[in-house]
Parts: C-alpha cells; sequence; structure tokens
C-alpha cells in the first residue's frame, strides 16, 4: 500500500513549536511508516520524516513572510495530485482545496477534517459528499450535512512525553493567545484562586493580549512565550492542572491531551470535544463557568495522576490512530 500524507505549509512538518495540523500529519506519517506502510510526505523542505519527503517549497509561509501563501498553496497541491498516479491512496490534511482536484484523478482522497474555520468553506464539502472520505477528529466536530467514514482520534507520540509531579506549585494556559482559547478566562480563574499562572502559547491576536492579558502579568501571573517539545514537557509535568477555559466548540485540543500524557489533569470549559476527550472526575473537571473551574482548581488533588496518563495511552496515541487509519485504508480499497 502506498499512501500520500498531504500535509499543510503553514509551518513546518512536524512544527517546531505551534502547528497542529502539521504535528497530526506529521505523528500519523510516522505511525504509517512505523507500521510497514510505504508513506510519502508532501510538506515544506525543511520538514522531517522517517519515511520519504516530496517538497516544492522551501519553508512554510509562516515562516517566510516574504511568501504569498496563495501561491504556495497551489504549487504545494498541484504537486501531489500531479502525481497522484504514483499511490493508492491520497491522505488530505490540508483542509478543503485539495476536493477541488479530486474529480479529476482516480486516486482516492481520504480527508481528515480537523475543523471548520467559516460556514462558507461547507459547500465544498457538499460537493464532494459522494465521493470524498471524511474522518472527523472528534464526535462532535461532525457537519450535519457532510457524510462521514468514520471518527478517528488525533494521536500522540506518547514516547515524546513525560509523567510530571505536578509539584511546580502552579496553573498552566498552554495555547494561542486569542479570545477563543480562554486566556483572559484563564487568567480570572487563577486569581479568585489564589494559584500562580503560567501561560505559554504563540500571540494571535495582538489587541486581545494588549487589553485583556498584558495587563495581568506580574510576579504571578507570567507569559513566556511559544513553548518548544524540551520546554512543553517541563511545563505540562510541572502543573497542578492546565485550564482550558475555551469560548468556542473546539474539534479536539491537542493540549488538553498533551498534558495528560504528562499525567497533568485538565480543567476545561465544558464545549466541543472537551467531553470525549476529559474523562470527568478522573482525568480533570469538565465545568461550566470560571465559579466552577476555581472550585475544580481546590479539588484537584482527588485526581489520581497517573489515570491521566493512562487515558490517553488507550485513547490518543499515535500506534491507535495509524491502526484506526490503515484500517480506513483498506476498506475504502477494498
Amino acid at each position: 500500500m502506498k499512501i500520500a500524507v498531504l500535509a499543510p505549509i503553514a509551518w513546518r512538518t512536524p512544527p517546531r513549536h505551534y502547528g497542529p495540523w502539521e504535528q497530526m500529519a506529521s505523528n500519523l506519517a510516522e505511525g504509517l511508516a512505523a507500521a510497514g506502510i510505504d508513506v510519502t510526505l508532501f510538506a515544506t523542505g525543511d520538514s522531517i520524516t522517517s519515511g520519504k519527503l516530496n517538497a516544492v517549497i522551501d519553508r512554510g509561509y509562516e515562516e517566510d513572510r516574504e511568501a504569498d501563501a496563495k501561491v504556495l498553496e497551489s504549487l504545494h497541491i498541484s504537486n501531489v495530485m500531479e502525481q497522484a498516479d504514483q499511490f493508492d491512496l491520497i491522505h488530505n490534511h490540508y483542509d478543503f482545496l485539495p476536493l477541488t482536484y479530486s474529480g479529476l484523478i482516480r486516486t482516492p482522497v481520504i480527508t481528515t477534517i480537523h475543523g471548520f474555520s467559516s460556514e462558507k468553506i461547507i459547500p465544498v464539502y457538499q460537493k464532494y459528499n459522494a465521493s470524498g472520505y471524511y474522518v472527523s477528529i472528534s464526535n462532535s466536530d461532525r457537519h450535519p450535512a457532510l457524510n462521514y467514514i468514520s471518527t478517528v482520534y488525533n494521536g500522540l507520540r506518547t514516547d515524546e512525553f513525560d509523567p510530571g509531579t505536578g509539584q511546580g506549585g502552579y496553573l498552566l494556559f498552554f495555547g494561542r493567545i486569542h479570545p477563543d482559547k480562554g486566556t483572559a478566562e484563564a487568567i480570572q480563574i487563577a486569581l479568585n484562586a489564589k494559584h500562580r499562572l503560567i501561560i505559554a502559547g504563540i500571540v494571535q491576536d495582538v489587541n486581545y493580549f494588549r487589553e485583556k492579558v498584558e495587563p495581568f502579568l506580574n510576579d504571578e501571573i507570567t507569559f513566556i512565550g511559544a513553548a518548544g517539545p524540551e520546554k512543553r514537557n517541563q511545563l505540562l509535568g510541572g502543573a497542578a492542572a492546565l485550564l482550558h477555559p475555551i469560548n468556542f466548540e473546539e474539534p479536539f485540543g491537542l493540549s488538553v491531551a498533551e498534558a495528560m500524557l504528562c499525567e497533568t489533569p485538565v480543567i476545561a470549559f465544558d464545549r466541543g470535544a472537551m467531553r470525549e476527550l476529559i474523562n470527568d472526575h478522573k482525568t480533570g473537571f469538565l465545568v461550566k463557568n470560571a465559579d466552577e473551574a476555581v472550585a475544580a482548581v481546590e479539588a484537584i488533588n482527588t485526581i489520581h495522576r497517573p489515570e491521566c496518563r493512562e487515558w490517553v495511552m488507550r485513547n490518543f496515541s499515535q500506534k491507535k490512530m495509524a491502526e484506526d487509519y490503515i484500517s480506513l485504508y483498506h476498506r475504502i480499497l477494498d
């Protein structure tokens, strides 16, 4: 079986810090290669894979601000489509644009839908409902107008995450600084719970950061910017809990699974896929608002931390994700 994995090109695959779609494309490609699949990763030229790498652009457009994103997208997507007959199946992690080529090739295209940026993109997915194969990353993120072949949860490289003790004495917010992610809510929860808070992530909304985050920064509320893999493990493992007070229907939430893999429980607003990721009162707490989150902070020691890691190992590992997708490939090709 020869599989082409089409990754996004905003960032390197795997990303140096932020880049969840690139990270999942990488995790899948490596999982497939480990399972003996002949896999080619279509990504940026500086990407890293144990399979074959095929690239027509050097760096991601978020890392090369002089580049024209639309031009790079066109070159990147057309590259894999023009080689489609060399593969048994193309696995698309690049949203709706590659679907517009799918009617011109004979190779089946399976698309992992990582979320919907807007309702405006749905007509493209609808057009290819009958001929495409759509996979959701959580049951909560299924659009009623689309047909899905399955749900496959994102899988983490479990050996890259170490169990932590939670003895750092702080709460952690780990994610992009944006109203959707609830950075401001995390600050208020920490203040009301009288706990130190570390904020880590890229600033995606500068005005929000200046108005809702920066005024509260001090010795107890600190912002450290983006954190790479080594710093990430240290931060997650040392936290008493991860605060995840999201303000949108999040399709998955990688930082939630990553925290639990470091044996750190998660306190999250009960929206989107949180009910599927968190085993309530076992690996964290699902709450409705900031007041309930404060109460959850006070009860965080009731969570048996090793159970958090065990939960992720069973449900959200790279190996399980690869096995689930290989099963889908066989269904499609048979």
